[in-house]
């Protein structure tokens, strides 16, 4: 949008001037003017809300407003232009916006924001946004009393990525109680840092687990996150992120193409579990997403179980190999090839 006026509440005078005095923002639009008008970040003043709300009421004007966190709004209860304004949330980067240039191995690693796929030094770009989130969003805002305790959490949530939330367990490990530890979660979705999803239970012939999975929202920022030593398997980490960079492509095409699915996973009270279930008006899909190489067939449990239960569904097993397999009722798909296939499969 070169044309349009933008409005950086970043900028300290600007944001100085418009948290003493909304009104004033009137009077940074000249008379006449008939584009764009971008506020970003606009949590951070949001009093400016009802000045906008006046603007597209008053004057037909014209407002995009962007924001990294919906906490002080929702905090604040303030105006969120109901009916007046389309809400709509920019994801991490897909294999289809990147193209010929999308490197698995590197978005493994770094994830899919835009400028950790063009950093020189991703993994320092990385480090920064991390530490820029706690310092400016959890130390500024006051979401979090001890910003210490705050840091751990993150640490010790990243080894529940991919796996069912427990707030007690977690609690435990960090010496508060299991009411500090939602709070903490609420703050991770509230900052835009994190997806959960709840367990498909739909007509449910067996008994499920009730407790969501928690992932958060990019495979750079869960890899920058864990805590990585020479106790730890590589290849637990990289399954986890293996998920999450599926699920982040997911969420993506599910928004942008407007499909209307709701993501979940299935996951019986026995153990016997699908990884993403997709269910919406264009039909019923199960993934379930492996480091390996090859198919074996105890990988293919979860869903033939799960086709079982629901024979209307589409089965794909997503894996590490080169070419796409059937077997039976399944699909399997080489993971790149997935993430390249994901609108067609979808839509």
């Amino acid at each position: 949008m070169p044309d349009a006026l933008y409005l950086d509440l970043l900028d300290f005078s600007l944001y100085s001037s418009l948290s003493a005095a909304p009104d004033r923002l009137e009077t940074l639009i000249r008379k006449g003017f008939d584009g764009w008008i971008v506020l970003d970040e606009v949590q951070r003043v949001p009093e400016l809300l009802n000045e906008v709300h006046r603007l597209i009421e008053s004057k037909k004007l014209r407002f995009l407003l962007t924001g990294s966190s919906a906490r002080s709004l929702k905090r604040k209860g303030v105006n969120l232009l109901a009916g007046r304004a389309l809400r709509y949330t920019m994801h991490p980067l897909t294999v289809q916006e990147i193209g010929a240039n999308f490197n698995l191995a590197h978005a493994l690693q770094f994830g899919m924001l835009p400028t950790a796929v063009t950093h020189e030094d991703p993994k320092k770009y990385l480090e920064s946004y991390v530490q820029t989130y706690l310092r400016e969003e959890v130390l500024q805002e006051g979401l979090s009393r001890n910003v210490g305790t705050f840091t751990r959490f993150l640490e010790i949530a990243s080894f529940s990525q991919g796996n069912l939330v427990n707030y007690s367990e977690i609690g435990r490990e960090l010496g508060v109680n299991r009411i500090s530890v939602a709070n903490n979660f609420e703050i991770l979705d509230d900052l835009l840092l994190s997806i959960r999803i709840s367990p498909f239970t739909q007509r449910a012939k067996r008994k499920m687990v009730a407790h969501q999975k928690f992932y958060f929202f990019d495979a750079g920022i869960y890899k920058t996150i864990r805590p990585v030593g020479p106790l730890d398997s590589p290849e637990e980490s990289d399954g986890a992120a293996l998920e999450t960079l599926f699920l982040q492509s997911l969420c993506a095409i599910n928004d942008y193409y407007e499909l209307g699915y709701t993501i979940y996973f299935w996951r019986t009270a026995s153990g016997t579990e699908v990884d993403f279930i997709l269910y919406g008006p264009r039909g019923l899909h199960a993934f379930e997403i492996k480091r390996s190489s090859t198919v074996q067939n105890k990988a293919l449990k979860g869903l033939r179980d799960f086709h079982e239960d629901y024979p209307e569904a589409k089965l794909h097993f997503v894996f590490g190999g080169k070419n796409k397999e059937y077997h039976g009722d399944i699909q399997a798909i080489p993971f790149e090839q997935a993430l390249r296939e994901l609108p067609q499969l979808l839509g």
